[in-house]
Order: structure tokens, then C-alpha cells, then sequence
């Protein structure tokens, strides 16, 4: 299956087309991936690159002590309209709206 383009994508024609390829090859730095071999893994290439990333990956880690529980729950639309419009961190506002409303002793029906 061929993959789905924008609608107002506009692919070269075949004459631009050539005329690319053509200025590709005559790119002195051009290398080519005909001339690259196989791929190699990245450690081999960049190792420190790999490192660096290893070491930021495991800097947070999983929580030693787990404050917050995973919960699924349905809420009216215009209630996650509202928190979504006030931009990132909207779950952390509805957290705390739920919090004053269970620390003064307010509920719901």
C-alpha cells in the first residue's frame, strides 16, 4: 500500500525528479548509501552519544515510593475543555481543584 499524502502535497515530476537525483551525484560530498555498507548499532558509532543518553534515561527512574494511582475517569467534555485550554500540566490542576474540594469537606452528587 502506498502511503497516504497530504492533500495539498505535489510530488516532482519525473523530469524535476531526475534533475535532483542529478544534483545529488554530482554533490562532491555526496557519499551515497550504496557506498555505506550495512548499518551499524549506534554504540559503535557515537559511543558517548549512547552513554549520555543512557545515564539522562536513568536519572528519574521508577518512583521509590508511588504517590500518585493510575485511575480511569469519565468526565463531562466541557470539564476537560476547560482544564485542557489552561495549556500542559491541566491533569495537575484538576488534581488540585479535587483536593481543596476533599479538604473542605465538599461533595458531589
Amino acid at each position: 500500500m502506498p502511503p497516504q499524502l497530504k492533500p495539498d502535497h505535489v510530488s516532482p515530476s519525473d523530469e524535476e525528479d531526475a534533475a535532483i537525483e542529478a544534483a545529488i551525484a554530482s554533490d562532491p560530498d555526496h557519499q551515497g548509501w550504496e557506498n555505506a555498507g550495512p548499518p551499524r548499532p549506534a554504540i559503535e558509532v557515537v559511543p558517548d552519544l549512547v552513554e549520555a543518553s543512557k545515564r539522562l534515561r536513568g536519572m528519574r527512574g521508577k518512583q521509590r515510593l508511588p504517590t500518585k494511582v493510575h485511575v480511569n475517569l469519565r468526565l463531562d467534555a466541557d470539564v476537560v475543555d476547560h482544564f485542557r485550554a489552561t495549556g500542559k500540566g491541566w491533569h495537575v490542576r484538576i488534581n488540585g481543584v479535587l483536593r481543596k474540594a476533599m479538604l473542605e469537606g465538599q461533595t458531589t452528587d
